[in-house]
């Protein structure tokens, strides 16, 4: 483990990283929709009224107040996910995400037809990504269980996903690993070394801005990670009866958010990962980050 701890000396400078040098220069990769100067507001396909085509659902998410398309999971077809990428674009919505996950086959795991199951999954989300015009795909890197002990976790994920950044680079496509309910790098120091490590311009952060309120603070989070960062998942979470909320309605301190991500200069997507619902459901809610975004200046 002595490699974990040594390598960079990351531990030294996190707060001065972080702040200092923000996020992926603006206009850079993985920061798409950079010069809006602010985030921009996107939501998955899962969150679309499953009654309607595709092209409806796009128009629908237009109309909305919607800037940008996740897709919730990806597709195996890549001439439709091509097609898939092209009604987005023309509907002003295009995909800018693939979420893979990584629950099912994860690069943890001890049993080598898992994790070999793991790696072709993101290879076909990386090809999904690319076909369809989005530059990143979300992974969950591992997961710590009663059989599959933390530092194995770290070292075997860390192995496996350095097989997978060749095709990233290839592809042009970046591998963002998020932070979620896994038992796994549960802090933001931690997080952010376990990215620098990697020491690729292929593997980046997405930050879940709820998934870290039982054991953290948000904002922490955002200054830590800082200049990995490149996408950002929007929940809200109470601790008071341990639930999740609508944006704006649970204990997550948006000003405070709002405020970290400013100072590291983040313009890119910020995805709600919510329950869907109608067109009103859905306006309300991008009014939410609306007023979640102009927080900038409170």
């Amino acid at each position: 483990m002595n490699k974990i701890v040594a390598r960079r000396e990351v531990l030294k400078c996190a707060a001065a990283v972080a702040v200092g040098t923000g996020v992926l220069a603006s206009a850079g990769r993985g920061q798409a929709g950079a010069g809006a100067g602010r985030p921009l507001k996107a939501l998955q396909t899962s969150m679309l009224p499953k009654t309607l085509l595709d092209a409806q659902k796009l128009a629908l998410a237009k109309k909305c107040g919607f800037e940008g398309i996740e897709l919730s999971g990806p597709v195996q077809d890549l001439k439709i996910a091509k097609e898939m990428g092209a009604q987005a674009r023309q509907a002003g919505v295009p995909i800018h995400s693939v979420v893979h996950g990584g629950w099912e086959a994860p690069l943890s795991d001890s049993k080598p037809e898992v994790t070999a199951k793991g790696i072709a999954g993101v290879e076909t989300s990386l090809r999904c990504a690319k076909a369809c015009g989005a530059d990143v795909v979300l992974l969950v890197p591992g997961v710590v269980t009663e059989t599959v002990g933390y530092a194995e976790a770290y070292e075997r994920s860390q192995k496996n996903i350095r097989k997978l950044l060749p095709l990233a680079k290839e592809l042009q496509v970046t591998i963002a690993v998020e932070n979620v309910w896994n038992q796994f790098l549960l802090s933001p120091v931690e997080f952010a070394r376990y990215v620098d490590e990697l020491d690729s311009p292929w593997l980046r952060a997405y930050i879940d801005v709820g998934n870290m309120i039982l054991f953290g603070f948000t904002q922490d989070w955002v200054r830590t990670v800082g200049k990995w960062i490149v996408r950002i998942h929007l929940k809200d979470f109470k601790r008071d009866g341990y639930r999740w909320t609508n944006l704006l309605d649970g204990d997550v301190n948006w000003p405070q958010v709002r405020q970290a991500l400013a100072e590291i200069g983040f313009t890119s997507y910020m995805t709600a990962e919510l329950p869907g619902g109608d067109e009103a459901y859905l306006t309300d809610l991008a009014k939410r980050i609306d007023k979640i975004i102009a927080m900038k200046s409170a």
